[in-house]
C-alpha cells in the first residue's frame, strides 16, 4: 500500500519569467536547482500552468531540463494534461466541462463574432486552440476597452467568456486570450485539485504576469515573484485590496538562503512563507 505523507504540497507553477529566467532579470544561482530537490519529494505534486500550447510547454521543459511534471495545464487554462512518463493524455473531462460556456462551439465558429475589433489582430494558427482565441494588441492599448468590445461582441450570442490581457515582456507586445468563462489558469488549477483531492492550503501557485492574476489574487495561497512587471504588481496589489474573499497572496522578495526573489527563487520564497515544514524537502 502507497503511503500518502502527512503534509502534501500541490505546486502549480507558471513557467515563462517565472520558473523559466528568460526575463531581463538575471537567474539567482542555484535557484533551479533547489527546486529540482523541491519536486522531487514524494509529498509534491508539480504541475505547469503556462500560457504555451502543448508542444511549446514540451520545448521548453526538454530546452532548460525542467523537472517532469505530473499535470500540464496549458493554453492558458483551455487545456489540461495528466503526464506519465514521456505521454502526455489530454483530459478530456475538462474539455467537456468548459464547452457550455461556448454554447457548445469551437474557437473558429466564435472567430468570426471578434472580426474587426479596431486594435486586435490574430495570433497565427499554431497560438488557437478549440477553446482559446489569441489576439496581438500595442502594449499601450486600453485593455478595458478592448475587453469591453470583445464581450459586447459574444452576449448578444450567448456566449460566456473570459477575456485575459497580458504583455510579452521581451517583445513588449500586447496579447488578449478569450477563453470560456469557466476556463482560466485558477479554474484550471482548481479542477485538477478537486479531482486529485487536494485542498486549497495544501495548494501553491506561483506566477509573475497579466494572465496569472486572476490566480494570484483568488482563494489559493499563491506568490508572485519578484521579478514581475511593476504594473503587474500594483494591479495585483489593488485586487487583493478590494477582494471580497480572504486572499494568500505573497510577494517574493525579502530572499532565502541568500538568494533574491526572482524566478525560481520567489517560487522557493513563496513555498517557504506558506509552507514552513518544506524547507526541510531541499
Amino acid at each position: 500500500m502507497t503511503m500518502v505523507p502527512d503534509k502534501r504540497l500541490f505546486l502549480c507553477t507558471d513557467l515563462d519569467r517565472t520558473l523559466l529566467p528568460n526575463g531581463h532579470v538575471p537567474e539567482p544561482s542555484g535557484a533551479r536547482e533547489l527546486f529540482r530537490a523541491l519536486v522531487s519529494h514524494p509529498a509534491v505534486t508539480l504541475a505547469y500552468v503556462s500560457g504555451r500550447n502543448q508542444p511549446q510547454m514540451r520545448e521548453a521543459i526538454a530546452d532548460w531540463n525542467l523537472p517532469a511534471p505530473k499535470w500540464a495545464i496549458c493554453d492558458v487554462g483551455a487545456t489540461i494534461f495528466r503526464v506519465t512518463g514521456e505521454t502526455w493524455h489530454p483530459w478530456t473531462a475538462w474539455n467537456d466541462a468548459i464547452a457550455s460556456d461556448w454554447r457548445g462551439m469551437d474557437s473558429w465558429q466564435v472567430a468570426p463574432l471578434l472580426q474587426g475589433i479596431e486594435g486586435l489582430r490574430k495570433q497565427p494558427e499554431t497560438q488557437q486552440n478549440r477553446h482559446k482565441l489569441s489576439y496581438y494588441a500595442d502594449p499601450e492599448s486600453d485593455s478595458a476597452r478592448l475587453r469591453a468590445a470583445v464581450l459586447a461582441r459574444l452576449v448578444p450570442h450567448g456566449v460566456r467568456a473570459t477575456v485575459i490581457w497580458s504583455i510579452e515582456e521581451l517583445e513588449n507586445i500586447g496579447m488578449l486570450d478569450v477563453l470560456p468563462a469557466g476556463a482560466s489558469k485558477l479554474h484550471a488549477i482548481q479542477f485538477v485539485r478537486a479531482h486529485l483531492g487536494f485542498t486549497p492550503e495544501e495548494t501553491l501557485f506561483a506566477g509573475d504576469s497579466g494572465n496569472d492574476l486572476e490566480a494570484l489574487c483568488g482563494p489559493l495561497p499563491a506568490v508572485l515573484v519578484a521579478n514581475a512587471r511593476p504594473e503587474v504588481r500594483a494591479e495585483a496589489t489593488r485586487r487583493i485590496q478590494n477582494a471580497s474573499h480572504p486572499t494568500a497572496l505573497f510577494f517574493a522578495g525579502r530572499g532565502i538562503r541568500g538568494l533574491g526573489g526572482d524566478y525560481a527563487a520567489g517560487i522557493l520564497e513563496g513555498v517557504m512563507h506558506h509552507h514552513p515544514h518544506a524547507a526541510t524537502w531541499f
